[in-house]
């Protein structure tokens, strides 16, 4: 079959290679100049940035394409275990450190928390259980085909459905499960992996702990976009085209098959027929944007997840304090997401996630220099004016860093750039800057989430951030294993 991908992110590449694999001719199509979407990359002066998601988890589903392909990630895409997870500063003065390590982890505890540490390793026990239980179901197949609920995971879920906790939001089973306050917070944290709001999100979430800290978090030895690097050779190896610089405008969709695409491609517009299309792209954005399809109501009542405001900075000196992951916590992290998913703003107290890549890759800085992504969660855009959000944002930022760290910062700021809901839904094309899509803030938010294929348009499927499972290089990867179960090889 002759297959389009629109979109040339981790969901879109993914699947361009499992595509290409089984035999079909596949072409993507990309309005960037290079691939990689939300995980990409950015450069100022001897600077280098990621500039999106920063935490690899489950690499084994990376190491998938690469057997696809008869390649070793390890050999193409080396990467290494971190040993401390995040690094946790507490609006009361405490740091804690969370170590994969499971005897320096219950020496932290003991240090710098007044949890008992049972609770902690409790939970952990308690996340790999519902992630076991759940996974096949919510991640790694699709709620949307009837005789998914036939299979042995699905049979089995019935009886463990109490232990999954839906009823029950995050905070409240932290708060529960807790008396450090310090610790509610770093477990009620995980919520904003998917853009959602630990107050209002399932408890069920809490399982995102279990890839963190008892599989363990990753990073590659030359950064996050040598992911992406890695993974568009071997689609090259595979056969794929890629079309750069190309902005698809409309899926003809004709008797309920999407049969072209119309695109934009240096100022001509072209139409191209196709067997299959693949979406890649962010579901509200498509609806609004490239089909003539009724899809708009229902993605319009959704909730859109949080997008992010982040702060690009060069630093002229190293910090022995940080890591490579570090959260400077809010004082009143309940109306932090008030502010964002009510108000729908940015609170004077953020909570602050520093990004230093160069800890590990130390070509991303120069000698005692340090590259710092610096990041706050921001509501989608609304119409709010960005301009002074952004600078208050950035006041605010700087205060809690001199706060905690006692120094100056911004005379150690050499180079800026700023991304906001507004230059990430330009670059990425996700509708309001939203970056995981819709949010999780409700218990039936799993089963809401955009489709992985519709009945009402043959020949046409949707991986990516904003469809089923979800968003983060995992999801959108398993957004594609899922479509290469639905699509036969090219001799079937």
């Amino acid at each position: 079959m002759k297959i389009a991908v629109i979109g040339a992110g981790i969901g879109g590449l993914a699947a361009a290679i499992r595509l290409a694999v089984k035999g079909h001719d596949v072409t993507v199509f990309e309005k960037n100049q290079a691939a990689g979407g939300k995980l990409s990359e950015l450069k100022l002066g001897e600077f280098r940035f990621d500039t999106g998601p920063s935490l690899f988890t489950l690499p084994e589903l990376v190491a998938e394409l690469f057997e696809l392909c008869g390649q070793k990630m390890e050999t193409l895409l080396p990467y290494q275990r971190i040993e401390n997870n995040c690094k946790y500063f507490f609006a009361d003065g405490k740091v804690f450190n969370f170590y994969h390590d499971k005897e320096k982890l219950k020496k932290e505890i003991a240090e710098n928390t007044t949890e008992n540490a049972d609770a902690i390793f409790e939970r952990l026990t308690q996340s790999e259980t519902v992630y076991n239980a759940s996974a096949p179901i919510f991640l790694f197949s699709s709620f949307h085909k009837l005789s998914n609920f036939r299979t042995e995971p699905y049979k089995k879920m019935i009886f463990k459905v109490g232990k999954l906790n839906f009823y029950q939001t995050m905070h409240a089973a932290n708060q529960s499960d807790f008396k450090d306050k310090n610790m509610v917070q770093l477990f009620d944290r995980y919520a904003t992996y998917n853009g959602s709001n630990p107050y209002r999100a399932p408890a069920t979430l809490n399982m995102i702990a279990h890839l963190e800290n008892n599989i363990g978090a990753f990073f590659p030895k030359k950064g996050m976009y040598a992911i992406v690097e890695s993974i568009y050779q071997l689609a090259l190896n595979q056969g794929v085209r890629f079309s750069f610089n190309t902005l698809v405008n409309e899926i003809i969709i004709q008797n309920g098959k999407a049969i072209a695409l119309k695109f934009i491609k240096k100022t001509e517009e072209e139409t191209k027929t196709f067997d299959l299309i693949i979406s890649d792209s962010d579901t509200k954005y498509l609806a609004n944007n490239m089909l003539k399809h009724p899809l708009k109501k229902r993605l319009q009542k959704a909730e859109p997840s949080s997008s992010a405001l982040i702060f690009y900075w060069g630093i002229n000196r190293d910090f022995p304090a940080l890591e490579l992951h570090n959260i400077l916590f809010t004082s009143d992290y309940k109306a932090e997401f008030d502010k964002l998913f009510k108000e729908r703003t940015l609170t004077n107290d953020p909570t602050v996630y520093i990004f230093v890549s160069s800890k590990m890759v130390k070509t991303d800085a120069p000698t005692g220099s340090e590259n710092w992504f610096v990041m706050i969660n921001a509501p989608a855009n609304n119409g709010q004016d960005w301009e002074s959000l952004v600078c208050e944002a950035r006041k605010n930022i700087i205060a809690k860093i001199n706060s905690t760290f006692k120094i100056n910062i911004e005379k150690h700021i050499v180079c800026e750039q700023v991304a906001s809901p507004l230059t990430i839904e330009k670059s990425t094309l996700s509708q309001d800057g939203a970056l995981y899509g819709s949010s999780s803030n409700s218990i039936f938010s799993a089963f809401l989430r955009h489709p992985n294929w519709l009945k009402s348009i043959k020949n046409m499927y949707f991986v990516g951030g904003s469809v089923h499972p979800g968003g983060g290089i995992p999801l959108c990867l398993a957004s594609a294993k899922i479509i290469d179960q639905e699509i036969p090889t090219a001799d079937e």
